[in-house]
């Protein structure tokens, strides 16, 4: 009995394969992580880039509509879902004699951890544009 002990105490075979057993889910993770945060920076930058696109649209004169600027807000943009996107927010007012529009966006994104669902992230995004006058 003793002998047998000390010949699988000795034995090295498989040693290998039981460290890539215990690392292997850290990995996984880590992977994950990074392809879900990936998501979330494309996500960003898509609703930049949707509010700065409807800012611009917003300070062209003959001045556009509220609800013209809000549907170009609700067309998305790339790396976004419509069905994300919050309802749009089209403020306007006066600073210093210049006139201005606040365009204010949200985005919900959810996050998926193979194992784990946190609860949606809220991105939000508003841009502040000077417009022409109303006519």
């Amino acid at each position: 009995m003793m002998r047998r002990a000390k010949m699988l105490r000795r034995d090295r075979r498989g040693a290998s394969a039981i460290e890539f057993a215990l690392v292997v889910p850290f990995l996984v993770m880590v992977i994950v992580g990074i392809a879900q945060m990936g998501r979330v920076y494309l996500a960003n930058a898509g609703l930049r880039s949707l509010v700065a696109d409807s800012a611009r649209f917003a300070s062209i004169s003959p001045r556009p509509t509220d609800d013209a600027i809000k549907a170009r807000l609700r067309t998305g943009g790339f790396g976004l879902e419509s069905g994300n996107l919050g309802e749009p927010v089209v403020t306007y007012g006066a600073e210093n004699g210049a006139n201005w529009a606040q365009i204010d966006m949200t985005y919900s994104i959810q996050l998926d951890f193979i194992f784990w669902r946190p609860a949606p992230t809220q991105l939000v995004e508003q841009r502040r544009v000077f417009i022409y006058p109303a006519t």
